[in-house]
């Protein structure tokens, strides 16, 4: 049984990912995330000794703060966090017992670096369809939750990466990391470079998402349905970030179905409710 403010390593495990998944923050000490400079998915350092100062930054959200044990730094972060008006808690084990578990983890040297505000910024071309919404899901639920987005001319691109410190992807461009890899996408080539290419149902996700950006769609069945809802969607929005905002709740659902319903089906009685009257019992 966890102590109290504390959640566990395999619910945390299960939030990662989802939409209502808490923020982390790593506040490990510098010689420690030194000797294991990898992060659990979607988490961000901070420095326990200054919580004073950047707690608020968090008020009104849920956060796991994480040390390498999960003793005295997460405890009193996630303390500091709850009296600044976040719903905190420590992660039972620390990030020993979370790599202990096997469960994946982002090397830092992956990660681009931050803004001023702690964030990281990426650019791509404009009008996204698969690819280019499929990342920045991916980047937002597993790398970054409050990364930033910007769209621009393909012939932009370069430019703005520059002149505003921003990670160009899925562009064709010499220098550039996060793009297309002969028959693998820019979604593939992400998972390796982040270390989740072994989550189960990522390793799935990815399968649909490069039969729908590489015209293939005989990967995988799903693969001809997200073209259609990448096309249809982009129909629908003439602004890029609410057509990103609509397409978070495609790969939502579509991750979901990967983790928890491939086995499922759907027919006119798989959904009924079951009766509680006992056969042949009278009213």
């Amino acid at each position: 049984m966890s102590a109290l403010n504390t959640i566990s390593i395999d619910k945390l495990a299960r939030l990662i990912g989802t939409a209502t998944a808490p923020i982390i923050v790593d506040v490990r000490t510098d010689e420690a995330f030194s000797a294991a400079p990898r992060l659990i998915p979607g988490a961000v350092r901070r420095r326990a000794e200054d919580v004073a100062e950047w707690a608020a930054d968090f008020r009104g959200r849920t956060v796991v703060a994480v040390c390498r044990e999960g003793h005295k730094l997460s405890h009193g972060t996630a303390a500091w966090l709850r009296q600044a008006g976040a719903d905190a808690e420590a992660l039972d084990g620390g990030a020993v017992a979370w790599a202990g578990a096997g469960l994946p983890m982002v090397p830092e040297v992956a990660l681009p670096a931050r803004d001023a505000k702690g964030r990281t910024v990426w650019v791509t071309r404009a009008r996204p369809k698969v690819d280019r919404i499929a990342c920045p899901w991916l980047i937002r639920r597993f790398v970054d939750p409050d990364a930033q987005f910007l769209f621009v001319p393909p012939s932009e691109v370069a430019g703005v990466a520059e002149r505003f410190g921003a990670t160009p992807f899925d562009v064709e461009a010499e220098g550039v990391v996060w793009s297309h890899d002969g028959e693998r996408c820019t979604f593939d080539v992400m998972l390796d470079g982040f270390g989740l290419a072994e989550v189960v149902p990522l390793a799935h996700l990815a399968l649909i998402v490069r039969g729908a950006d590489t015209a293939r769609p005989d990967i995988v069945p799903e693969a001809a349905g997200l073209v259609a809802l990448s096309l249809g969607l982009s129909r629908m929005f003439a602004d890029d970030h609410e057509q990103l905002d609509a397409g978070m709740l495609i790969y939502d659902a579509l991750y979901r179905w990967c983790r928890d319903a491939t086995g499922e089906t759907h027919d006119w009685v798989s959904h009924q409710p079951k009766s509680t009257r006992a056969k042949g019992a009278k009213a």
